[in-house]
């Protein structure tokens, strides 16, 4: 029992003296861990922020659509394409597209090239390409509908059945 006093005393100076040994190392992975974090709940905090905005200019951008005035419901939808959203970029995009808020083709093209090359997960991408294939032959361009067709169904993502429907 004695013995097992002294050991416990002993581990416990054996941590004491290496903690007063490494004094500096301990302070400086404390500090950098704690750094860290605040960066981490920093950067949280300033997206859920950023999100509530692009929130309220979609909602903004829908009240103007419902009273009639597309061009500032156009430009708001186009701002938060250009904000890169993962989330309200492709609905401000379909926006776009379904109630013919832009007449020029080659610009819709490119707010689909803005919305492809946000961070999405990869069926989010075969969505859009599978918007944009239906985007390209209702202006035309079937060819290029169809290549886009065949690579969703080529990746065998859950939006192969209707682009095997559409490529028919």
């Amino acid at each position: 029992m004695e013995n097992e006093t002294k050991e416990k005393i002993n581990i416990i100076k054996k941590i004491s003296n290496l903690v007063i040994k490494k004094k500096k190392l301990f302070l400086f992975l404390s500090f950098t861990i704690f750094v860290i974090l605040s960066v981490i709940f920093y950067l949280n905090y300033n997206q859920n922020i950023q999100n509530k905005k692009i929130s309220e200019v979609y909602i903004e951008a829908g009240i103007h659509l419902l009273s009639k005035d597309k061009e500032k419901s156009k430009s708001l939808y186009k701002e938060i394409i250009l904000s890169k959203n993962k989330f309200y970029s492709i609905l401000a995009l379909n926006n776009i597209i379904e109630n013919d808020l832009e007449k020029d083709n080659e610009e819709i093209l490119k707010f689909f090239e803005i919305v492809e090359n946000v961070n999405l997960t990869k069926e989010q991408k075969n969505l859009i390409k599978f918007k944009k294939a239906l985007y390209f032959k209702k202006i035309s361009r079937d060819l290029e509908g169809n290549k886009l067709l065949e690579e969703i169904i080529a990746d065998n993502s859950i939006w192969k059945d209707a682009a095997l429907e559409i490529s028919k």
